[in-house]
């Protein structure tokens, strides 16, 4: 993606310069004003969004507000590629649900991954729903949801519980969640046409960009270490099959059908991350603890999995706008 990177730099730099042709005279010699940027970005989502994770960044909110977006999260690194061709308001917040991101007011966790750490500021203030921070001028939106709606953290949780003392063998916590999951995956799809319909009613000219989900879990099961807590612990590799071709895949399909539905675009990461899963020696997704036991990650991106997701967002957004 070193071209896109390169497009971008262009971009800013043209954008930057077009603005400062617009500075008046009579302030030339002052220290500018930051430059209106030529188009209005929103970007909305959960962790995997916001970064949350050592990992991926440090927090930057300022104030804190408990949402732990982090300064190496994509939207974050997106923004500074692009300079001031798009201006970013990242209202992205950890553990948000598609609810959380369409009307209601979340309770933000803060370093709460659960249920290993706690964040002695929790807990913090409700932050609004997140649609509010769309409206008319709004150009484009980035949205990534859907994984805290399907509960994946608690599936994932279940798994770890279900497979301690298995010796990796069975399925353990398919046996015990898979009659859920149909019913789990028809309520992100309600919520996330909900959502949709609701972004276009508050932004009708805004374009909106959906981002699925990463590869968490590899092909090649056998990559994965039964009991190994910087992979996904007890988890057995039956397990992780499971979560994969019946939860995580289903997942950024309704999505992507969701997106489908609505004329949106919708930007699969599966691909571009394919060989760097949380089991992989280049992994892009930390596992239950980066460093164990001292460094929860609770399986999300690290800095690499979001520079992958700026490298392919990026491009979408570029062609959303028809920027060229």
């Amino acid at each position: 993606m070193a071209n896109v990177r390169t497009r971008l730099a262009v971009l800013g730099s043209a954008a930057a310069l077009a603005a400062a042709a617009l500075v008046p005279a009579q302030f030339a010699g002052a220290t500018p004003a930051a430059a209106a940027a030529a188009y209005d970005w929103v970007a909305l989502g959960d962790s995997y969004t916001a970064g949350v994770i050592p990992a991926a960044g440090e927090v930057f909110e300022v104030p804190r507000d408990g949402c732990e977006r982090t300064d190496r999260s994509y939207p974050q690194v997106i923004d500074r590629d692009l300079g001031s061709l798009i201006g970013l308001t990242n209202v992205s917040c950890g553990a948000a649900t598609v609810e959380d991101v369409t009307f209601r007011a979340q309770e933000p966790i803060g370093r709460h991954l659960p249920p290993f750490s706690e964040d002695p500021d929790y807990p913090f203030p409700p932050v609004p729903p997140q649609s509010e921070a769309v409206g008319p001028g709004t150009d484009v939106i980035t949205v990534g949801a859907g994984g805290n709606t399907l509960g994946f953290a608690g599936i994932l949780f279940t798994c770890l519980q279900l497979g301690d003392g298995s010796g990796g063998v069975g399925t353990p916590c398919r046996d015990d969640l898979a009659d859920d999951i149909p019913a789990r995956l028809a309520k992100v799809g309600r919520d996330y046409d909900d959502m949709l319909a609701t972004l276009h009613e508050r932004a009708p000219h805004a374009e909106v960009v959906n981002v699925g989900y990463p590869t968490v879990i590899p092909q090649d099961t056998s990559k994965c270490r039964y009991n190994d807590w910087e992979q996904f612990a007890s988890i057995t590799p039956g397990d992780l099959d499971w979560l994969r071709d019946d939860v995580l895949n289903p997942l950024n399909s309704t999505i992507a059908k969701a997106a489908g539905q609505h004329g949106d675009t919708f930007v699969g990461l599966t691909d571009s991350s394919r060989s760097h899963s949380v089991c992989d020696a280049g992994k892009w997704v930390e596992g239950v603890f980066t460093t164990f036991p001292t460094d929860v990650a609770f399986v999300h991106p690290n800095a690499q999995g979001h520079q992958n997701a700026a490298d392919q967002v990026s491009a979408a957004l570029l062609d959303a706008l028809g920027v060229n």
